[in-house]
């Protein structure tokens, strides 16, 4: 018997002893302003780029402790000259985010990226409750607005498909936007959420949830709908699809609406199976749906992100349904990650690890890993767990 007590002391001790300190003493650039992500195991900063997406998640992560734990100046304080680091440096006037900046603020990469917006959309509107300042709102609506007009080609003009050949439409952005309403509701019309929440259950559990496939979830398909036999078409990505089930949980929750998060429930089980790795244990990083060599030659890594997402995932299927196949898996997924990604030596999780579950980057932040998936994930199942514990 799993004792749920000690599970939310664990989660919560663990995200405000160990993980938030560790991004706030180590991550700020006193100087330019913005963060460091790129942290070795001790929080030393080996590269000083500056992403765009990383940095609107750590303004988000500290401006949602600062609403939901506790009125601390200092996460505030955190946010904000991380956000007006943004402002100033991190798009091109008229709200088309940079992927990268040098630590100064000089552009490094072309806006192609759609989660360069959408995370700094989520930075904005978090940082608006927080501040109640208007500034920060019309950036969060004026950069949710452009998300919108680019759903058909995220990429814009530097896309590097050739136009019409082989038009795919992926996974990745439905999924983020069933999240990104529910974070920006308060500065939308109530239109507008509505239609982008039907809009994104319909995308994520009506065309990319297959049955045919016996309810795993695909990462790109034909732009008609139809399944594409490519290595981008054969393509899955159990993390995607665990993360985007506790957003249509939260969703379903939102709208009232038990049979979604039934269905989420069900997935979520599917994927686990589907995705856990039967001889060394974790859960796979990516696989290709009809077991054919993956094109990602880091298929078969353990990956920090992945487990989290499942972690929640799990935990808000027990909690919302009582389903004891959540609370099982929970339980065998719990006991993987924290032996596996928490550093016993120093605060921060470890990312990335191989097939075999052994560290195979010496790091705590990068270009890809930030101050977001553990935070956000211990937050998560902390306060699942206190709800669990107050039924």
């Amino acid at each position: 018997m799993l004792d749920y007590n000690n599970l939310e002391k664990l989660y919560k001790t663990e995200l405000l002893e160990n993980v938030v300190p560790f991004w706030l003493f180590k991550s700020q650039d006193k100087e330019f302003g913005g963060y460091f992500t790129c942290l070795d195991r001790e929080g030393n900063v080996f590269d000083t780029d500056k992403f765009i997406w990383l940095q609107g998640r750590q303004v988000w992560l500290f401006s949602m402790l600062y609403n939901k734990v506790e009125k601390k100046q200092e996460w505030l304080d955190c946010a904000i000259q991380g956000a007006e680091f943004l402002k100033k440096y991190g798009h091109d006037g008229n709200y088309n985010w940079y992927f990268s900046l040098t630590k100064e603020g000089k552009p490094l990469i072309e806006p192609y990226n759609i989660f360069s917006y959408t995370f700094a959309c989520m930075a904005f509107g978090q940082l608006s409750l927080a501040t109640k300042n208007n500034e920060y709102s019309e950036i969060a609506i004026k950069t949710f607005q452009k998300i919108l007009t680019k759903r058909e080609n995220p990429k814009g003009k530097w896309n590097k498909a050739y136009p019409g050949t082989r038009q795919l439409k992926s996974f990745s952005l439905p999924m983020i936007l069933s999240n990104l309403t529910l974070e920006i509701e308060h500065l939308l019309d109530k239109e507008t959420i509505e239609r982008t929440m039907e809009e994104c259950i319909h995308e994520v559990m009506g065309v990319f949830l297959r049955p045919e496939l016996g309810g795993i979830i695909v990462e790109n398909l034909n732009a008609d709908g139809t399944l594409s036999d490519t290595f981008d078409g054969r393509l899955v990505n159990p993390g995607h699809g665990l993360e985007s089930m506790w957003f249509i949980m939260d969703l379903g929750v939102r709208l009232n609406r038990k049979d979604l998060i039934e269905k989420a429930v069900k997935t979520t089980l599917t994927l686990m199976e589907y995705g856990w790795d039967k001889k060394y244990g974790g859960i796979f990083y990516f696989m290709d749906r009809k077991g054919f060599p993956p094109q990602h030659l880091e298929w078969d890594q353990k990956l920090w992100w992945v487990h989290i997402e499942a972690l929640i995932a799990l935990l808000k299927g027990y909690q919302l349904t009582g389903s004891e196949e959540c609370i099982a898996w929970f339980e065998k997924l719990h006991e993987y990650t924290w032996n596996h990604f928490k550093d016993s030596e120093h605060p921060e999780w470890w990312g990335y690890l191989n097939r075999e579950g052994k560290v195979l980057l010496d790091l705590k932040g990068g270009k890809w890993k930030g101050c977001f998936h553990v935070p956000r994930g211990l937050f998560q199942c902390w306060k699942t767990l206190e709800q669990i514990n107050k039924q």
